[in-house]
């Protein structure tokens, strides 16, 4: 069975051409031999250029030499012109030869460029399912190197016809890295909501990969980067490389649901956990139980786990703390006493997300980065975060998305605040967004929130936390469709359209601010906010 790059992809749930892909690798997957990898959704880009202009490969398969083949899929109808294959987009053809040809070369070029990499072979083959191909040799390629819809049943055999699952040789490594550093396959945490919902890939320059290009020892990183700017994606990295390299690395946050979200897509090998679990595995390892009925139970939890010696069992090879600004300096000594002295240790922070006002914490001797690149949401939604930053900070949209502008509900009463929310959650439909793609979140905590207290809304059944967990420690969530969490639990995660709602502050102080951002940072598309009618007065005199 072959290998796939990157996982995740059996639970996607995807119609049309993207479906075909799924069925492809599918295939692929199950019909070749251990031999290959396949490497699939590969974006690549000029790092001189950026993301302006780039090519897209559909399948890349990697044999034991490291010897490439490149499949171009093509689902649907396509056109037999006069000069070659051509494929319909938008109104517009585009020559798949020609289409092929740039890919390949371009490709080829980076490659070659590579330590390593110069004697690499690559082939090409045109795959497309749906379509019988009248006239082979006037297609512009070569009929052996075109799979259609009179014999897909071959692919697999002719993938191995003309890429032999081969020997192992040493160039097969660095190709390898390249395709996965240089070609950015890290799957975006904050877009899985407890299951792989939707796979983006990074063009090169995001922080997954330039974070990984660092080479100093002892390795201690610490990163300082904007909502967007690919910090849970570098931790998924440095969590699976450890995973592969058969150590043991450690993943710790503070917020629940993402440590939840974390575990679930994260490759067995490690412990992805929050602090307090984490302190609570330590007693437990001493034979000690919590006891979580006192009123002051995780303070004395802390306490009693920083008192304990660390057990051998809960030492790792790599320490990765996310969410670092809502770390006090006692939480940090008591996650890094866990590694062991040739740790590689990651701390992920942004301070414009510190919902609880603590200080930075000091990590003397350690390298810096700053990320102030925003690949999550589109830039009508930037403009917004950077007129909530005080300091002079400014982070740069870089989504290729403009997105719809930012939508203003204005209510009164708490009664036209429940209107104007089944307002924007009937615009969000009307966009086209389904129910499993809208966030509806509460600016206010879970006591203090009338959303978060109710069971339906309108047509809508509100999917809203309980407050308990099962036997297995998974939360337990009413039944509903409509995804409903403060703005607390979601710091960390993110939808395609995000609806916060119940705002309403008496001043736009450092406190406002910052829950108005982590709020807004978690829209990758649409987002809605339902203000209060002086709070939004007070909010658009900010807005340029």
């Amino acid at each position: 069975m072959a290998h796939i790059v990157p996982d995740g992809w059996r639970e996607l749930s995807r119609s049309g051409a993207a479906q075909r892909e799924i069925e492809t690798l599918a295939l692929l997957e199950t019909g070749l031999p251990a031999g290959y990898t396949v490497y699939h959704a590969v974006h690549w880009t000029n790092i001189e250029r950026g993301f302006a202009m780039y090519g897209e490969i559909d399948f890349i398969v990697v044999n034991r030499a490291g010897d490439l083949l490149m499949i171009e899929q093509k689902s649907g109808f396509l056109d037999e012109t006069a000069d070659g294959l051509a494929k319909r987009y938008g109104g517009r053809s585009k020559r798949v030869a020609v289409q092929m040809a740039r890919s390949r070369d371009g490709l080829l070029g980076k490659l070659h460029a590579r330590p390593g990499c110069a004697a690499v072979q690559l082939d090409t083959l045109l795959y497309c399912p749906d379509y019988r191909v009248r006239n082979p040799l006037t297609a512009g390629l070569a009929p052996e190197r075109v799979v259609d819809a009179a014999n897909r049943e071959r692919l697999v055999s002719i993938i191995r016809a003309i890429l032999a699952e081969g020997e192992e040789q040493a160039q097969a490594r660095p190709v390898h890295q390249f395709l996965r550093d240089i070609v950015q396959l890290e799957a975006d945490v904050s877009a899985l909501l407890g299951q792989a919902r939707e796979m983006v890939t990074r063009i090169s320059g995001g922080l997954a990969h330039w974070a990984r290009q660092l080479d100093f020892s002892p390795y201690r990183l610490r990163v300082s980067g904007t909502a967007g700017s690919g910090k849970t994606q570098l931790a998924l990295a440095e969590y699976r490389a450890a995973c592969a390299e058969g150590k043991r690395p450690l993943y710790v946050c503070f917020n629940r649901p993402l440590a939840d979200h974390f575990s679930a897509i994260a490759p067995a090998g490690g412990l992805a956990c929050t602090f307090h679990t984490l302190c609570e595995q330590a007693l437990r390892a001493a034979s000690a139980v919590p006891d979580f009925t006192r009123p002051d139970a995780f303070e004395r939890l802390v306490a009693e786990a920083a008192q304990r010696p660390v057990a051998e069992a809960l030492r790792f090879d790599a320490v990765i703390v996310d969410e670092g600004q809502d770390f006090p300096e006692v939480w940090r000594d008591q996650v890094l006493r866990h590694a062991r002295p040739d740790a590689r240790l990651l701390w992920l922070e942004d301070p414009m997300q510190n919902l609880y006002a603590r200080p930075p914490v000091a990590l003397p001797g350690w390298v810096g980065l700053h990320a102030s690149a925003n690949y999550r949401c589109p830039r009508s939604v930037v403009k917004l975060l950077n007129a909530l930053q005080d300091d002079g900070a400014t982070m740069e949209a870089a989504s290729p998305f403009a997105g719809s502008e930012v939508e203003f509900l204005t209510y009164r009463t708490a009664e036209e605040m429940l209107q104007q929310v089944k307002e924007a959650v009937r615009q969000c439909y009307s966009a086209g967004f389904r129910k499993g793609d809208v966030a509806l979140l509460s600016y206010r905590g879970r006591d203090n929130s009338q959303l978060l207290q109710r069971e339906r809304l309108g047509a809508n059944l509100l999917k809203t936390f309980s407050g308990r967990y099962d036997l297995l420690g998974q939360p337990i969530y009413a039944e509903g469709d409509l995804l409903t969490e403060s703005v607390y639990r979601f710091k960390g995660q993110a939808a395609p359209a995000v609806i916060l709602a119940e705002v309403d502050f008496a001043e736009l102080d450092d406190k406002a601010r910052r829950k108005l951002f982590v709020g807004a940072s978690r829209a990758m598309m649409k987002l809605v906010l339902v203000v209060e009618e002086k709070a939004a007065a007070a909010l658009l005199q900010r807005l340029p």
